[in-house]
């Protein structure tokens, strides 16, 4: 699967926040967007913009890109209950996202690093897919090798 390989604060900085799952820094030195009319004072933005912004930051936050994006809105409203909060149990879910939280990585790239390159393991058997769901019960460990 693609992914992004530019540069992370540009992306940090466009949405006006910093994404902890992206990067270790901890405050924007430049708070406003990127480019050359970035400093401008903005009107109020609107409603798609917000809403844009909203799902730029899950998409970028986790790196994932837009077709897989839309497979998991459409799976969190199929299942029942709130969409919302499914999408979010979905995404939390993913391999990268837990090694990212259990703090065997600094971030999330770096979590789907190590996951890509084999070292992580689930119930014994080496998994190398970032989007692997990890149900309740599973047991998520480091290769004896790496």
């Amino acid at each position: 699967m693609a992914r992004y390989r530019g540069p992370k604060l540009k992306r940090c900085r466009a949405v006006g926040t910093v994404l902890p799952g992206l990067t270790t820094v901890a405050t924007l030195d430049r708070p406003y967007p990127p480019g050359q009319h970035g400093t401008n004072r903005r009107s109020k933005p609107s409603d798609f913009k917000v809403r844009l912004h909203e799902k730029q930051k899950a998409r970028w936050h986790f790196g994932i890109l837009e077709k897989q994006f839309q497979s998991y809105v459409k799976r969190a409203s199929r299942m029942k209950g709130s969409a919302g909060l499914n999408l979010v149990l979905l995404l939390e879910s993913r391999l990268d996202s837990l090694v990212w939280r259990l703090g065997l990585a600094r971030t999330i790239p770096a979590a789907r690093q190590l996951v890509v390159h084999g070292h992580v393991t689930i119930d014994g058997q080496r998994v190398d897919r970032p989007s692997f769901h990890v149900t309740p019960g599973m047991t998520i460990s480091i290769r004896e090798k790496s």
